[in-house]
């Protein structure tokens, strides 16, 4: 089969790679219909999170059940399903207790060694506690498809920025990043209530997608002048939540300061840069409480499903550009290059 691997900087291929296989009885292997491209699939395309030269890439994607092992019960050949981004054993203490991200037999799909989901098939460790099924007939529905693909990551962790921040009906939130985990956020406090939802973000394609996920306000500037955009929206207070979608220093240095006294920030923009923005005597000072972290996406999908399902939100508007597996590469390129805001691959 044909998989996605990245050899270093820039440098993405396609190449054949061995077939998936049963090799526990708990696994199951999974054809691939849809993948995406993570904004955080670009540090390593960057360079700056590692890889291995030739190591798998990729860690979202649905698609249907080829073979099971014995053990395997909820899942069969022929059912379509979605993977979280993690796969988990559903059965250890931190699973039970919906943080299928720390279990002990869990991992990241392209982990050295581990099928990665950009590839045209995937074996899934402990089926049973990571996929969910779908409709079967959902899967010749393209037109649903990339909103079932958006719960494998991007909405679930919107989400989970949401439910860390404190999200609540009528709330003011604010959401830094216009990346689709930031306009998911947007979404997600929508879901959950919220009567004001300000979306920081400069490129008008994301911030119009932004508003049609409910964003009733738009913050262009950044840094200080952020910061002063929000306060003045505000009445100088601040939001009740806060929505941090980078990860860098500056995106929550501004979390933090736009958050309303006794207000939370939720952050989910995977860290890059030493204390990461984080001031504690001015949280302390202030009330502010800071959580998040990665998403236990396991655990929200089946929620977030049955809304997908009745139409009542519809993620993948975050898809901008659709590719087959030979367009990867191309799609990387756009994605850093910010000519797409997040790519689809369709097999």
């Amino acid at each position: 089969m044909r998989a996605t691997v990245i050899h270093g900087p820039h440098d993405i291929r396609i190449e054949e790679v061995p077939d998936p296989q049963v090799r526990q009885p708990t696994d199951a292997v999974v054809r691939v219909l849809n993948a995406c491209i993570c904004g955080s699939d670009l540090w390593a395309y960057r360079g700056v999170a590692k890889r291995q030269p030739g190591q798998r890439i990729g860690h979202e994607f649905l698609g249907v059940v080829e073979a099971v092992g014995s053990e395997v019960s909820t899942v069969r050949a022929g059912d379509l399903v979605v993977a979280p981004f993690v796969w988990s054993d559903g059965v250890c203490d931190y699973c039970r207790e919906g943080l299928q991200t720390s279990c002990p037999h869990g991992g990241f799909w392209g982990e050295p060694g581990s099928d990665g989901g950009q590839g045209e098939a995937v074996r899934v460790p402990f089926a049973d506690g990571t996929l969910v099924p779908l409709p079967k007939e959902a899967a010749t529905d393209e037109a649903l498809l990339p909103h079932l693909l958006a719960l494998s990551d991007v909405m679930s962790t919107g989400h989970h920025a949401a439910l860390a921040a404190g999200v609540r009906p009528g709330a003011t939130v604010a959401v830094v990043g216009d990346g689709a985990v930031g306009l998911c956020g947007v979404l997600a406090a929508h879901r959950l209530g919220a009567g004001r939802i300000i979306a920081l973000g400069r490129h008008e394609a994301r911030t119009a997608i932004a508003r049609k996920f409910g964003a009733t306000d738009v913050v262009a500037e950044r840094g200080e002048a952020a910061v002063e955009a929000v306060r003045e929206l505000t009445g100088g207070q601040g939001a009740h939540a806060v929505l941090e979608a980078v990860g860098t220093e500056e995106s929550m240095r501004t979390a933090i300061s736009i958050t309303r006294d006794g207000g939370g920030v939720g952050y989910v923009g995977v860290p890059h840069g030493g204390s990461a923005g984080v001031d504690i005597s001015q949280m302390f000072n202030r009330n502010v409480r800071l959580g998040g972290g990665v998403a236990p996406a396991r655990a929200y999908i089946p929620e977030l499903l049955a809304d997908v399902l009745a139409g009542k939100i519809e993620p993948g508007l975050v898809f901008d550009r659709t590719v087959g597996l030979d367009g990867v590469p191309e799609g990387y390129r756009a994605m850093e290059d910010r000519e797409a805001l997040k790519v689809r691959i369709s097999f």
